[in-house]
């Protein structure tokens, strides 16, 4: 047999048992007459030694070792003298009678360590090197055993795996979807599905009323450190329930994975945080909540958003409700739709330095402010600012009041469109979270973020799009808006949020086809259009569709969250880089011109 044990198994009370181990070769140590080898297999390492003056010929057979050779030994197990604490089978070593090379090795292009020296590229190009590495194997068998604690879980819950098709119809609304030709019906095209969607609310028509399913989805757009062009979801849908009923069965399952995988429990039920509010207040749909700094609002002079106290001052020359502000005449508040901060705890002593890098993080295209504004509220009682010709000591003091700002704090103001205004404010909120150390990786903190709004208006199309998708019910008191203001309709839609990580989301469905016909009119389709996307599962509405919804987690993004990881390439085994490539494989890559002509495609 190649092995009686693995790398990683053997104790102190295997002492004096003969063992037979198989693996590869991590490193190799000469000391005069001796010679020590790491052999390493996913299980763990283990030590051999090769003694020169009681088996000599095996000590010669040792010099050939290189890194990464595939061997076989059989030996005595036996009780270091030096033992290495750091390693669980670090009290033995396995004194060698035998060893047999099983598979030479070239010198690989990087160290195949706990700490490689290969950079991103090179790890990817050699993949299959990579995933021999221990953080690698920790993270896929890390993915392995929280997909089977899903499947245990959804399992007792009453819901069925059921697998749905990979090549679909192109219903092109969100994300691009990749495509893929036909050579039977040259012309025309699949697609691979963003996800299950329509399929499990097929399902649901269908009467098997728990469906989940563990699958990959594609998008063929813009990647990042959590996005890949294929990636895996836990789809779930749910019949004759309502949105609590959703919440509570996902909720168990989120608390039934920290607890099984991580040890971490949760007590009562999670925040649930209307979206305005999230935006409101933290800038950011996916709010992280291991700590405070909220943003502040100021001014808004847009009254769609105005709920503060009547009793509170108006800024000269506007209608709109505001908080007090007084300005005197600086362009930057008084040009400007929105006006907000966040406090910075016993940030007073910033240097002009720190404040100039934080002018520069906010002016990045990716965030989009013009400028900052910094009030110091110095211990000493003195204030500090950038605008003191434009504001007296008075006035930003009042801004002290109004903020909660303390002695010691310092205030960051950003100024301008009121959404473009919070996004920022969010981005300033995480990078100084970032810099004062506020976010804990060992602390968690899930919340559930409800009522989206269900479509968003864009300008260049001069249309309504789905915040979610077309699917999406609206809240059922919203459903008259439809007619007169669709923007002002919220969605029957909900998050799984945990440290500002997006991990899931979902919605209850449109299950009756006349409300889905005119979901589809608010989004600018025509009888036409609907029917040639959507109309399978419009006629399957017409046969008795029940109450449904259902959700989707990022499979990917609750890994690395877990495995504590800001990207998911390293809990996928065969991840893409950021331009969407396989650079192991190098792919994508062209077909030859006979495979192009069997499709009935030519390249321009």
């Amino acid at each position: 047999m190649y092995r009686t044990n693995t790398c990683g198994e053997l104790r102190l009370s295997h002492a004096g048992q003969t063992v037979t181990l198989s693996g590869w070769v991590q490193k190799m140590r000469e000391f005069g007459g001796m010679t020590f080898v790491d052999l390493r297999d996913r299980y763990g390492i283990t030590q051999l030694v090769f003694n020169m003056e009681t088996n000599p010929e095996q000590f010669k057979l040792a010099q050939k070792l290189g890194r990464e050779f595939v061997v076989r030994a059989t030996g005595i197990v036996a009780e270091r003298s030096n033992k290495n604490p750091n390693m669980p089978t670090g009290d033995i070593e396995i004194h060698v009678d035998s060893i047999e090379i099983l598979n030479a090795a070239e010198t690989p292009p990087f160290t195949i360590e706990e700490n490689s020296d290969g950079g991103d590229e090179l790890r990817m190009k050699y993949r299959y090197l990579d995933m021999r590495r221990a953080p690698l194997q920790r993270n896929l068998m890390l993915r392995h055993r929280m997909a089977q604690s899903v499947r245990h879980y959804l399992d007792l819950q009453g819901f069925i795996e059921v697998e749905t098709p990979v090549m679909i119809k192109s219903t092109p609304e969100g994300a691009r979807d990749f495509v893929v030709p036909s050579r039977m019906n040259q012309g025309q095209f699949y697609a691979l599905p963003q996800s299950p969607q329509m399929f499990k609310q097929l399902l649901m028509v269908s009467g098997y009323d728990r469906y989940m399913q563990i699958v990959k989805c594609f998008r063929d757009e813009d990647l990042r450190a959590d996005r890949q062009p294929e990636f895996t979801q836990i789809d779930c849908e749910m019949a004759f329930v309502e949105q609590q009923d959703i919440l509570e069965v996902f909720e168990g399952l989120t608390k039934h994975l920290f607890n099984e995988v991580l040890q971490v429990q949760f007590e009562g039920s999670f925040l649930k945080l209307p979206w305005e509010q999230a935006m409101s207040e933290y800038g950011s749909d996916k709010p992280d909540l291991r700590f405070g700094m909220k943003i502040k609002e100021l001014v808004t002079r847009d009254t769609k958003h105005v709920t503060r106290n009547p009793e509170e001052s108006l800024l000269p020359g506007h209608a709109s409700r505001v908080t007090r502000f007084d300005s005197t005449g600086f362009p930057a508040f008084d040009e400007s739709e929105y006006i907000g901060g966040i406090i910075a705890a016993g940030c007073a002593e910033y240097t002009r330095k720190q404040l100039d890098e934080l002018t520069d993080f906010v002016k990045k295209p990716q965030i989009g402010a013009k400028g900052l504004i910094y009030v110091k509220f110095n211990m000493d009682g003195t204030i500090k600012s950038s605008v003191d010709k434009f504001f007296d000591a008075a006035a930003l003091q009042g801004w002290a009041e109004v903020t909660g700002a303390k002695p010691g704090d310092l205030l960051l103001i950003l100024a301008g469109k009121r959404d473009k205004t919070l996004k920022a404010l969010g981005e300033l909120r995480l990078e100084m979270g970032r810099q004062l150390n506020l976010m804990d990786k060992n602390k968690y903190v899930p919340l559930w973020v409800v009522d989206f709004p269900l479509v968003e208006w864009d300008e260049e199309t001069a249309r309504f799009y789905a915040m979610h998708h077309p699917f999406t019910a609206p809240k059922p008191e919203d459903i008259p808006m439809l007619d007169i203001d669709p923007g002002q309709v919220h969605a029957n839609a909900y998050d799984l949020v945990i440290n500002g990580i997006e991990i899931g989301g979902g919605s209850i469905r449109i299950h009756d086809a006349g409300l889905q016909k005119k979901m589809f009119e608010v989004l600018g389709f025509t009888d036409e259009q609907a029917e040639y996307r959507f109309g399978f599962l419009m006629n399957a509405f017409k046969y008795g569709a029940p109450p449904h919804g259902g959700i989707a987690f990022g499979f990917d993004r609750w890994v690395s969250l877990f495995a504590g990881l800001n990207s998911i390439r390293d809990v996928i085994a065969f991840p893409k880089n950021n331009q969407g490539r396989d650079v192991m494989q190098d792919s994508p890559s062209n077909l030859d011109e006979e495979q192009l002509k069997e499709l009935g495609i030519k390249i321009s």
